[in-house]
């Protein structure tokens, strides 16, 4: 009875031994993350808010997206890596995305977003949180002039307004009517407003505003810090033109682009500089541009510069060189000259095309500074 009783424990045993692996035979189980993370924001533009989030992963089990309107949010939680918001408020927020193979093990991606609340037409400004900047001093340099845009109005100091329609669109056929009213001084941050109303036979109005005969330079570092507008049929610039316009005119003036951006999807990313210039008696010109790696140039702010000396003009984005000219042949003479300044944002045109019904309205170029180094 005893033997039977002792070989029924040692079965019994052997089988426990066998379950839990003892014996030699236990191996450490490998958690494999998920991996290659792939997050798309989609944000209305009609003023509702809504906001939608695709992911996608490999080895994921499923995905849990905050939203950043509140603190103390509870996380969507989904399998297939899609949701939907509808902000209550605008401002500029934080989308962040997990993709989980267990609660606790996950990987994760975020994105900025700006997101507008109301009528598409109420002409509210959301102000980027975030962005690149330059310094107030440079080695070897002088803040000779700027304008940091304090104050309740534009400093007519510096700036004049240029109204109407131009001839034949400002030379570019473009549809906007530029008004005064278009332009607003808030918070230390001008604003060009582009609008989709009829004025004076023009579908759209906007701003275009000069320093002709109040401040122009000859060489230095120009920094310019700015949130672009974006869509089909916009085109916002900061650019400069030779102080003898008014008597040899285009393009004998001579004329620099520091940034020009043509809107539209797939183009709302990339921002070019050009110069024009009269090659004897012949129009001749020079141009680059610059595409981000991730997001458009609406989504925050970023540093458009030039760096102008007698012989040679090189163009930046965020301290990133993307284009340069040696300006030293005689043809070039124009760019030994004396320039002013020139901000506008333009609604269609020879260069960019109409507005069409994915183009939404009001568009802002909202300039934080503009600062010149000799």
């Amino acid at each position: 009875m005893i033997n039977r009783l002792k070989a029924a424990f040692a079965y019994i045993l052997f089988g426990m031994m066998v379950m839990t692996g003892c014996g030699g035979d236990d191996e450490e189980q490998t958690l494999t993350l998920p991996s290659n993370l792939q997050v798309s924001v989609t944000v209305s533009d009609n003023g509702t808010g809504l906001v939608s989030v695709t992911a996608s992963a490999t080895n994921t089990n499923f995905y849990t997206i905050y939203f950043g309107e509140s603190s103390s949010e509870t996380p969507v939680k989904v399998n297939d890596g899609k949701a939907t918001h509808t902000y209550t408020m605008s401002g500029n927020y934080i989308v962040k995305v997990q993709a989980h193979v267990t609660s606790s093990d996950f990987i994760l991606d975020t994105k900025q977003i700006t997101v507008t609340v109301g009528s598409a037409n109420n002409g509210e400004v959301v102000i980027p949180a975030t962005g690149y900047t330059t310094p107030t001093s440079y080695s070897g340099m002088t803040m000779v002039w700027n304008d940091e845009f304090e104050g309740a109005t534009l400093n007519d100091a510096y700036w004049s307004y240029e109204t109407g329609t131009g001839t034949d669109g400002w030379g570019n056929k473009e549809l906007q009517y530029y008004r005064k009213e278009n332009t607003s001084v808030k918070d230390g941050y001008l604003v060009i407003t582009a609008k989709k109303e009829n004025y004076m036979g023009s579908s759209y109005t906007s701003s275009r505003l000069i320093t002709k005969d109040k401040k122009s330079f000859q060489y230095g570092r120009i920094d310019i810090r700015a949130a672009l507008p974006k869509g089909q049929g916009i085109w916002p610039a900061l650019w400069m033109l030779g102080d003898n316009f008014s008597t040899v005119g285009w393009p004998k003036c001579g004329e620099t682009d520091i940034m020009e951006l043509v809107g539209g999807t797939g183009k709302d990313n990339t921002v070019h500089g050009t110069v024009h210039w009269d090659n004897a008696g012949a129009y001749a010109s020079h141009t680059d541009s610059y595409t981000l790696s991730s997001g458009i140039f609406n989504d925050k702010f970023h540093v458009f510069s030039i760096v102008w000396t007698a012989s040679r003009i090189t163009w930046y984005v965020d301290d990133v060189e993307f284009n340069a000219i040696d300006t030293t042949p005689e043809g070039l003479s124009e760019f030994r000259a004396k320039f002013f300044f020139i901000f506008n944002v333009a609604v269609g045109g020879k260069w960019p095309g109409s507005p069409d019904a994915t183009t939404s309205f009001p568009q802002h170029m909202v300039v934080d500074y503009i600062r010149v180094f000799q």
